[in-house]
């Protein structure tokens, strides 16, 4: 009976743990499609991040930068035809 017990607890938490899954990714499809009507907010969210890192004392900055802007400085191009 013990097993059993154990077994449904384990269950529960897995289902618990995919709705949060869910709704995590619920949300993250709600701000993709509020950045991609508003370009302003990513760069307000770059710019929330990078307030944030400086908040916690850390000596790791990254700047987060376009794929087409890497590829135009190394030579290759904006092109997805590769």
């Amino acid at each position: 009976i013990a097993k059993q017990a154990e077994a449904e607890r384990s269950r529960r938490a897995k289902i618990i743990d995919a709705e949060g899954e869910l709704q995590a990714a619920d949300k993250l499809r709600e701000a993709a499609e509020i950045i991609s009507r508003e370009p302003q907010a990513i760069q307000l969210r770059y710019l929330g991040a990078l307030s944030n890192i400086a908040n916690e004392n850390s000596t790791t900055i990254v700047f987060p930068l376009p794929i087409d802007f890497l590829h135009a400085i190394s030579g290759r191009g904006g092109d997805r035809t590769e």
